[in-house]
Parts: C-alpha cells; sequence; structure tokens
C-alpha cells in the first residue's frame, strides 16, 4: 500500500494489521473514518474520497485543493471528493463567478465521477439545469481538447438529464441577481443557457483555465 509495510499503513490507518489485511482481502468494508484518515495520509484518487456532507467554506479553496489552476496558490487545502464539490456548488445560491468558471474543469480532470449519485442528488436537489448547463460547457471543452473518450461520456450523461430538464427559470449560482439583471441575461444570453433555462452569459470561451 504506497509503498509501506502493512504493519505502517495499519498505524498511518489507525487500526490492527490483521483488521488491514481483511480490507486488503475484501472481507471487510471501508468505514468512513477509514476511508477518512487513507485520503489524509495514502495518495488516494479525489474521486475515492467518501461524501462527507460538509459544504466548504470557500469552494475556491476546494478547486485549488483538486488542482484546479485558476487556484493553483491554494493547492494545499483539503481535498474533497469532486462529485460532491461540484453538486454543492450548484446547490449554492450565491457563488463567487471564479468558483463557478471552475466547475466545468471538474468532469473534466476527473471524467469517473459518480455519475449516478450525481445524477440522482442533482434531481433529488432540482439542480439538473444547472448540473446539465455545467456538463454541456465540458463537453464543449472536451471536444474542442479532442478528447473523444470523455466526449462520449459526458454525452451520455447529458442525454439523461436533458429528459428531466425544468420548466422553471433559474440563474447559474446567482440568486441575488436583480430584476434589472435578469432581464439584461435572458436578451444575452448563449443558445446553452436557453436549452437548460438559465439565466446566464457563460460561455466556453471565459474559462481561460479549462482551457489550454
Amino acid at each position: 500500500m504506497a509503498g509501506l509495510t502493512q504493519q505502517q499503513a495499519a498505524a498511518l490507518l489507525d487500526v490492527t494489521q490483521a483488521y488491514l489485511s481483511m480490507l486488503e482481502r475484501g472481507e471487510r468494508p471501508v468505514s468512513d473514518a477509514v476511508a477518512v484518515r487513507a485520503a489524509m495520509h495514502l495518495p488516494v484518487e479525489p474521486t475515492a474520497l467518501p461524501f462527507s456532507g460538509e459544504r466548504p467554506e470557500h469552494f475556491e479553496d476546494a478547486l485549488g485543493a483538486l488542482g484546479y489552476p485558476g487556484f493553483a496558490y491554494l493547492r494545499d487545502g483539503k481535498r474533497m471528493n469532486p462529485a460532491e464539490l461540484l453538486l454543492l456548488a450548484l446547490d449554492t445560491e450565491d457563488l463567487p463567478a471564479r468558483a463557478v468558471e471552475g466547475l466545468p474543469w471538474l468532469p473534466l480532470a476527473f471524467p469517473n465521477l459518480d455519475w449516478e449519485w450525481l445524477l440522482h442528488e442533482a434531481k433529488v436537489r432540482n439542480r439538473q439545469n444547472r448540473l446539465g448547463f455545467v456538463l454541456e460547457l465540458s463537453l464543449q471543452a472536451a471536444r474542442r481538447l479532442t478528447k473523444w473518450e470523455q466526449v462520449e461520456g459526458l454525452e451520455d450523461v447529458l442525454g439523461e438529464l436533458f429528459m428531466s430538464r425544468l420548466a422553471e427559470e433559474d440563474t447559474l449560482c446567482e440568486a441575488s441577481m436583480t430584476q434589472v439583471e435578469r432581464s439584461w441575461q435572458r436578451s444575452h444570453r448563449p443558445e446553452t443557457a436557453v436549452r437548460w433555462n438559465l439565466l446566464t452569459h457563460l460561455r466556453l470561451d471565459h474559462l481561460s483555465h479549462v482551457l489550454p
């Protein structure tokens, strides 16, 4: 395990060597407590991190900790599962614009997100329009970057989301938008935003840290 002896790994995870051996053989489930300690001490992929249910105080810190180039100076923060980070960000009424611009980077950086969980939770919270819009920006970026495997995966996810679009108009994490601003956005938003019934002018070309 990560170049450690079983005894060393057990000590880091605060479990007995016998229990660790059973975990490695699949004879015992990994508890959330052990998973969190593993994430702290071992090179675990972010998509394998347990869902904490805790909303980050600053989404910029959470994006930086996962490696988002726009917040590279915040790489030393606490990592969280990128699927949960994306969901919690989209479920925030008002999110800083720079953090919103980083959201389409997540599906590109972590194509093996827990899609089943993410889609289910987005629908439960009525955030499928916000998620669909963000994923469509990710899809546009994947096409421009010729990441065809990711293109195919995102197309499949968007096909499912498209069937559950909400009729109610929404913003992209900017609930405090004034009526004057809403009227302007309604007249100037791109076709992608119209398709997902969102009031936002965000376009792929605005995402300087998503495209190299």
